[in-house]
């Protein structure tokens, strides 16, 4: 199958930037002059220096294309009362770009992820599904979906993010397959109550994720007074870890969804026995 390459994206220029810098500054009738008295109070209020702006860069910004600082960038933005990410996209920033980005290099290492939603792009989402489809049953969702769209990211601040955050399960974190397979982009219900009980099998059973000073793990649990055993799954052949709790260890939340590829994962190297 041919690759399929990315669509193109217009590419702005400093000096497109700076232009449009300097027509909102004329929008709100502001003298250079002004522009760096403003630039001054800012900086002041925050005792950085960085943040004000001096008459003749702010020409170079405007007419030269020189890039402006963070700081700089920051108080334009303040004084001309645009939005800072807006302005970024100028310069060629695209926030909502950070997360495919930042797939460009796997960690091996199981981690959170902190990057902010930015209101900013859209997503290809089903809008309608077939009303006749039973999703209790195993579903190829591509036959049933109805029709596709371009979803606005701002639309999925309405949902429930508040308690809920994501974590990418490492490449090399073997503690939990075959249930979660390393890799794995991991939905996580803000919770520190353990369960020590109540399920019917393995795939039933709580799996919690947790932070410790050395980084983040995933795992079943099981609290005893102040001992809290991390328990990873038989074929990872690893011993229980204990943890003083809280003190050494801090429940995330639970894990409570999952999106990971059912193939093309290589199987887990065997350990030595003896190791």
């Amino acid at each position: 199958m041919a690759a399929v390459s990315a669509p193109s994206k217009t590419v702005i220029t400093s000096d497109e930037a700076g232009q449009k810098l300097r027509k909102a500054r004329e929008r709100l009738g502001l003298k250079f002059r002004e522009v760096e008295v403003a630039s001054q109070r800012i900086a002041e209020r925050h005792s950085n220096e960085e943040y004000s702006i001096g008459l003749s860069r702010l020409s170079e910004i405007e007419n030269k294309g020189v890039l402006p600082s963070l700081f700089r960038l920051y108080s334009l933005a303040t004084i001309y009362r645009l939005d800072f990410l807006e302005v970024l996209s100028w310069y060629g920033i695209a926030l909502d770009e950070q997360a495919t980005d930042a797939n460009l290099h796997g960690l091996e290492q199981t981690h959170s992820i902190h990057f902010a939603p930015t209101g900013f792009g859209e997503v290809q989402a089903p809008l309608s599904l077939d009303p006749g489809v039973d999703l209790r049953q195993t579903t190829f969702l591509s036959r049933v979906v109805t029709r596709w769209g371009a979803l606005p990211l701002q639309m999925l601040n309405q949902l429930d993010t508040k308690r809920k955050h994501y974590a990418f399960l490492g490449t090399e974190d073997w503690s939990m397959y075959p249930i979660l397979r390393p890799g794995s982009l991991l939905l996580i219900n803000e919770t520190n109550k353990i369960v020590n009980s109540g399920w019917a099998d393995e795939w039933d059973r709580p799996i919690y994720f947790l932070e410790h000073r050395h980084g983040y793990e995933c795992g079943w649990c099981h609290l005893d007074r102040d001992r809290l055993m991390v328990i990873s799954h038989p074929s990872a052949a690893e011993a229980p870890k204990v943890y003083l709790y809280p003190n050494e260890i801090e429940v995330v939340g639970r894990v409570v969804g999952v999106a990971m590829e059912l193939a093309g994962v290589a199987r887990p190297r065997q350990r030595n026995a003896d190791a």
